[in-house]
């Protein structure tokens, strides 16, 4: 599992720290900064704890990025690997938000804070089901950009989940 720290100066303008520098591919080599950027808020130090990539096995089921400024939680993303057809239940915790189903993708989440989506996949030896699960702080977004944007990041993460993780479909 990859850790990596970076330490930055804040600005000395008076005004509030700037975004810390994310390294150029985060989360699984998933994200780039600038998409991650409306997510991390501001602040001097980024910790991002995560393995280098999504190539999920039936002995390696699930992968976490988790992404911390400050010392406080900033983003998570994760996928899991499931058996084909299982039921996911999405529990009262995203349900309270109210969600709504994610454009181009029918088995989903989205919702103000984050997004949720499970894919079937035809593996090279089994059919499994992925499930990418996002959830942030999103302060450096308007009430109105956020569903948005967290489409948009989920989308990102598909495209990439379905490569790295070995879905046919």
């Amino acid at each position: 599992m990859a850790v990596g720290t970076a330490m930055l100066a804040g600005c000395s303008d008076g005004k509030e720290s700037a975004s810390p520098e994310l390294p150029s591919s985060t989360c699984f080599g998933v994200f780039t900064p600038a998409e991650l950027a409306p997510f991390v808020g501001t602040g001097d130090e980024v910790r991002v704890d995560s393995p280098g990539d999504l190539r999920l096995t039936a002995g390696r089921t699930k992968a976490t990025c988790n992404i911390e400024v400050d010392g406080k939680p900033r983003l998570t993303a994760s996928a899991e690997r499931r058996p084909a057809g299982q039921e996911v239940t999405w529990g009262s915790e995203v349900e309270k938000h109210r969600p709504e189903v994610l454009p181009y993708a029918g088995n989903s989440k989205l919702w103000d804070s984050g997004a949720a989506v499970v894919l079937g996949c035809t593996g090279s030896a089994e059919a499994f089901d992925l499930t990418l699960f996002i959830d942030a702080v999103p302060d450096g977004l308007k009430q109105e950009e956020r569903r948005p944007a967290f489409a948009a990041l989920m989308q990102t993460f598909m495209e990439s989940a379905r490569q790295q993780a070995g879905c046919d479909t």
